[in-house]
Parts: structure tokens; C-alpha cells; sequence
């Protein structure tokens, strides 16, 4: 199964857990994490997709060709997939039952490993509002437009803070999840502090802020892999 993108009928906090299954932030994958997501991917698309070819699959994947054809490879080599050709010089990929159980196998491991990211997620951003209230800041303002900013806004609400924007310099809309969203710390809102929920380009972002802000006041949770970070949960 392809997890899709309904979430009609969900909660709030089981929707963002649902799109939260299909994120993961690359520092933390080792390199036989990110071959396992590769391999599954490729095990659902020719399970589910019929007429695939390998540049089809390569673009489905957002991967190189040639990358795509030594996966391949290596799943025929595993007793994966089968390769049928099919004249004129054309290929039809089948899952074989051991594939089958891989991928199975493959997507409850995924299945866990995201969750337990979510739990994490949620646990860190909770801990630093309470560490926000403790100081007295309660104005706050989240750096990113993200899933992680997804998680950080959904569980403000349980802490005695407030968030009065979202801080984002390529985010086309005006709201994110009905907070204003601003380009730059050049406005005119009170904000007492800023927690980073974004994922691309980290270290640039965060020297952005601590640039306009005391670096105390900038706070990072522990899964977002930043350095000299001045306070860290």
C-alpha cells in the first residue's frame, strides 16, 4: 500500500501523525536505512503499477537511472522480483512471494521508525514550551513551514505559550495553520522566542536567526542536527 494523502475524517493529531509516516530527515538514515527505503519503494511501485519501466520507476523514486537499474538488480539477485522481457526490447517486473514478505517486512520496520520520530518530536517540542513558559516567553514564533512544524504547532496549544507567527522566506502562502506567516524577524510583532521546526538548509537558517536574536532565545530541539546550539533539549 502507497500511503496517500487523505486525511479526511482524521483528527487533527492522527492527520499529522499519517503525514508525519512519510517524512524523515536524511542525517538520521545510515546508509542500509536508506537502501531499505529504496528496495521498499521499488517492491511497491512493480507490486503496485502496472506497465513500469526503469525510467518510470527512477522518476517515481527521484533517483538517477543508473542508480535505479543496480536496485533492480540487486532485488533479482535477492529473488526479489522477476524479470520477464517483453519484445521489442522492453521488461515487465513481477514480485516474487519472498519479495512480497520483504516488502511487508520492510514497511512495518518503516512504519515503526516513524512513529517512534514522532514521538520524539512531539516529546522535544513539548519540552521546550514548558522551557519557554518557565522563562516567561510567551510570544513565540516557529521557524520553518515543515512537517516538524507540523508536530510543533499541534502541541503548543497544550502549553501555556502563545505562537503569533510562522518565520519562512519561501513559503508562498500567508497563513500556516491559520498563523501569520512572516519572511524575515523584521516585523513588528513581540516575539520572545524562536523554536526551529524547519528541515532544509539548517545551519543556514539558524545562523540567520541567532544573527538578529539572542542565541538563547533561539531553540532547537535534539533531532535537528545543528551545531552550537545554546540551549538543547
Amino acid at each position: 500500500m502507497i500511503l496517500g494523502e487523505c486525511y479526511i475524517g482524521l483528527s487533527p493529531r492522527l492527520a499529522v501523525a499519517w503525514k508525519f509516516l512519510k517524512f524523515s530527515i536524511s542525517s538520521e538514515m545510515n546508509k542500509n536505512t536508506k537502501d531499505n527505503k529504496i528496495i521498499r519503494d521499488i517492491l511497491i511501485h512493480i507490486d503496485e503499477t502496472e506497465n513500469l519501466n526503469q525510467r518510470k520507476l527512477a522518476t517515481e523514486l527521484g533517483i538517477a537511472l543508473g542508480m535505479a537499474n543496480a536496485y533492480i538488480k540487486r532485488c533479482v539477485r535477492k529473488g526479489y522480483i522477476k524479470v520477464t522481457q517483453i519484445p521489442p526490447n522492453r521488461y515487465a517486473y513481477y514480485l516474487t512471494p519472498q519479495g512480497f514478505t520483504e516488502k511487508t517486512r520492510l514497511t512495518a520496520e518503516f512504519l515503526a521508525d516513524s512513529f517512534s520520530f514522532f514521538r520524539r518530536a512531539r516529546v522535544q517540542y513539548s519540552d521546550l514550551y514548558k522551557l519557554c513558559a518557565k522563562n516567561g516567553w510567551n510570544r513565540v514564533a516557529i521557524a520553518g513551514v515543515s512537517e516538524l512544524a507540523d508536530i510543533a504547532i499541534l502541541y503548543a496549544r497544550e502549553h501555556d505559550i502563545k505562537l503569533v507567527a510562522v518565520i519562512c522566506s519561501d513559503y508562498d502562502g500567508e497563513t500556516f495553520h491559520g498563523l501569520p506567516v512572516i519572511s524575515s524577524m523584521n516585523t513588528d510583532l513581540d516575539i520572545d522566542a524562536v523554536i526551529l521546526a524547519e528541515i532544509q538548509s539548517l545551519e543556514k537558517k539558524y545562523s540567520y536567526l541567532v544573527n538578529i536574536m539572542s542565541p538563547e532565545r533561539i531553540l532547537v530541539p535534539d533531532l535537528l542536527p545543528v551545531r552550537h546550539k545554546e540551549i538543547m533539549i
